[in-house]
């Protein structure tokens, strides 16, 4: 640390120090200084985090300020329906400034952005009292665009009036179907206007709910947000925990919902389903999934309550519950399609979270292949600091394949789609299951350290013909081993075209504890931060961050067409890589991946189950892309037929499944119910189908002994440019 530098930290830390001495004021002013005082604080621990700890170690300059408003702006007015051009370009003139304000600890764009969106919620509350006073004409033919993302602030109050006006219509329009639908029998005229009315009442009931706690919300709240805008410029998994959030671990350390078992975040004025827990409610119930953004919340037959410019812990407190009652999601699907997704609270069956392996027979072959589901790298480490035996995913895994082994299966499948990730130690442990001796993966620390973490037990518990199964949802610790897996060229990789590319490690540091004056505590809870420490690397020298893992046979995907991975997210860290470790690839390599591709290839292009893949994500795509909403009534009830119909057709849906509201999926069953429908889910499943057949295919082709792992084809570009420095 320069002299220079620590001068003027010790100059910081004693203006915040001096400024907590002065005498009392007034109440009112009170209330200002004890804010003014503790946005001060926040701002210098907030800024040493980053500064000083932050794995890319990025300056706090003007550049990185105006990437922090973008995000700033997103979060105030992400919807764009409150904010007219002229409020940003006052707000904008601070876009510049905002590293000043992080390093004088004065704020004046969160207290200029609070004043400007109190000043124009009140004005939207009285436009939509003034428009749901009226009726709308359900038969007009017209559109709006449902597309933040496409869409520029109103320059005048008059264009932001008739983008309320359509916005309105289209809530009103749905909840008079919804009322319709509830109807028994074909309702008289007279009956459905009664409907009419009363769907702008409930609209106009929702609409004042959501503007009251806009209006609620507090100047810490305003700072809170600022902050984390602030922080998540540096990447997008380093981040300001506001005391709720701190103080509630499964929401702010992991996103993970007490009820319904489902990680979120708050994404441009959307609350979005990053992933789904295993055995959770929401994976019970099967319709909810990763990318989905919950637009509306109801309590069982209660209201819908819309939670689209609505803050994370808000729309936390809607969507959690007593265990046993129902909650109503409102979701928009990726491809653009709305559903009513109803789930019923509980706690996450454990038993759901374990590895589980079944035996699969391949007609045409006459073979029989293992199958072992990983749904994460879990290990209860509490029990381990405290020297219990804690169950664990390598131990699971053993026992697992000890079993399969005693089948005399033929080869074997290792399903890591849809896994998080979890426990590095695991990771490392459950590659060294199916490798000899060897390193397993690079960490990388902030001072450019390099650790190589290693598997040091030369057994290997499976030997034999090996096929791992990705997607885009595969993360971190599934991202390692598969990774690992394919440089040392154990395994054939087939899934989505590239795993998530999570290859960071954050820690989470309580601000609390870092306060450099005792009577500073005064000013607590001051919440934590989430910073970015530590990067991945292959035993190759590629980093898994940004670009994931490249399956070495890329299958066709229903949900290919989405954005979704690290590379989409804003200010990811990018892609580079370090040194290749030393390590022996594995001596029983096929000869022929080459041909091992090409028959898959020629297998997805005629087979019917990847056919109509290839086919329903190309709809999909193209519902993505058309964004225009229609608010014709007809063309909405054509809409809602058509969502119907699809969600029939996804897979694992079954006609005889099909429970009445809220009933989670199978939740009545027995054990014994349960594991039948499980495995017929697994032998439906076109991607395990596949598996089989390339576990075929390698049972034809010979091993070449002592042959250098095999590059994927679709990594070679990657590793032939110039290395970032």
């Amino acid at each position: 640390m320069t002299i220079f530098r620590l001068k003027r930290m010790l100059l910081v830390v004693l203006f915040i120090a001096l400024s907590l001495l002065t005498p009392p004021w007034p109440a009112a002013a009170r209330d200002a200084g004890f804010e003014a005082n503790r946005a001060k604080i926040l701002s210098y621990l907030l800024r040493e985090q980053l500064v000083r700890n932050h794995y890319s170690h990025k300056t706090l300059d003007d550049e990185l300020s105006v990437a922090a408003f973008d995000l700033y702006l997103k979060q105030l007015d992400g919807q764009k329906r409150f904010l007219l051009q002229g409020d940003v370009a006052r707000l904008r003139t601070h876009a510049a400034r905002i590293d000043d304000e992080m390093n004088r600890g004065q704020f004046e764009l969160p207290q200029l952005g609070a004043a400007i969106l109190r000043e124009r919620v009140i004005r939207a509350r009285q436009v939509v009292e003034e428009l749901l006073a009226k009726d709308f004409d359900f038969t007009r033919q017209e559109s709006f665009e449902s597309d933040p993302a496409k869409l520029v602030y109103c320059a005048t109050e008059a264009e932001l009036r008739e983008r309320w006006r359509q916005v309105l219509k289209y809530q009103v329009l749905n909840r008079y179907l919804n009322l319709l639908e509830d109807e028994t029998g074909t309702p008289d005229k007279k009956k459905e206007t009664e409907l009419l009315v009363k769907a702008r009442e409930k609209t106009l009931k929702s609409s004042q709910e959501f503007f009251t706690r806009i209006l609620e919300e507090t100047v810490q709240d305003h700072h809170d947000r600022y902050f984390d805008a602030v922080a998540r410029t540096f990447d997008p998994h380093t981040g300001y925990l506001p005391p709720a959030q701190k103080e509630d671990f499964d929401i702010g350390m992991r996103g993970s919902l007490e009820g319904i078992g489902a990680t979120l975040r708050e994404e441009d004025g959307y609350i979005k389903v990053v992933s789904i827990i295993p055995g959770s409610p929401s994976a019970r119930q099967g319709q909810l999934h990763a990318e989905d953004i919950i637009l509306m919340v109801a309590q069982a037959d209660g209201e819908p309550v819309d939670v689209t410019d609505t803050r994370l812990r808000e729309a936390v407190s809607l969507i959690r519950g007593p265990k046993g009652t129902e909650v109503r999601l409102t979701v928009k699907k990726p491809d653009g399609t709305r559903l009513i997704i109803p789930i019923l609270r509980d706690v996450v069956q454990i038993e759901e979270t374990f590895v589980k392996s079944a035996v699969l027979s391949d007609e045409k072959s006459k073979k029989t292949y293992g199958y072992i589901k990983i749904p994460s790298f879990y290990r209860d480490f509490q029990k381990t600091r405290s020297g219990e035996n804690a169950r664990n995913v390598t131990d699971d895994l053993r026992a697992e394949l000890d079993t399969l082994k005693n089948r005399k299966i033929d080869g074997l499948i290792l399903d890591l789609r849809n896994n998080g990730g979890g426990a590095l130690s695991d990771a490392v442990a459950v590659t060294g299951l199916f490798i000899e001796k060897g390193p397993v993966v690079q960490v990388k620390d902030s001072s450019s350290q390099l650790d190589t973490l290693a598997d040091d037990d030369a057994s290997v518990a499976y030997d034999g013909p090996l096929v791992v199964l990705v997607n885009q949802f595969s993360a971190s610790a599934s991202e390692i081993v598969a990774g690992a897996l394919q440089d040392y060229g154990r395994a054939i990789i087939l899934g989505s075209k590239h795993t998530h590319g999570k290859g960071t490690v954050q820690a989470v540091v309580d601000l609390d504890r870092t306060v450099p004056f005792p009577n500073m505590i005064q000013y607590a809870p001051l919440g934590a931060m989430r910073v970015t420490i530590q990067k991945f690397y292959r035993v190759s020298g590629a980093s898994t961050q940004f670009r994931g893992v490249v399956p070495d046979i890329v299958l066709p995907d229903r949900l290919g067409h989405l954005k979704s991975g690290e590379q989409y997210l804003d200010h990811s860290l990018p892609w580079d890589t370090v040194e290749a470790t030393a390590y022996t690839p594995w001596n029983r390599q096929p000869q022929g991946k080459s041909e091992i591709k090409a028959k898959s290839a020629r297998r997805i292009a005629t087979g019917e189950a990847f056919k109509t893949i290839s086919r329903d994500a190309a709809q999909a795509k193209e519902r993505m892309e058309n964004t225009l909403q229609s608010l014709n009534i007809n063309d909405i009830r054509r809409e809602r037929n058509e969502a119907k119909k699809l969600q029939k057709e996804m897979p694992g849906w079954h006609e005889e499944e099909a429970a009445a509201p809220g009933a989670q999926k199978n939740s009545a069953a027995g054990p014994e119910e349960k594991q039948r429908l499980w495995l017929r889910e697994v032998n439906e499943d076109p991607y395990t189908r596949e598996a089989m057949a390339v576990l075929d295919d390698l049972a034809g082709i010979a091993p070449a002994l002592a042959q250098p792992a095999e590059m994927p084809e679709a990594d070679r570009s990657f590793y032939s440019r110039p290395r970032p420095r």
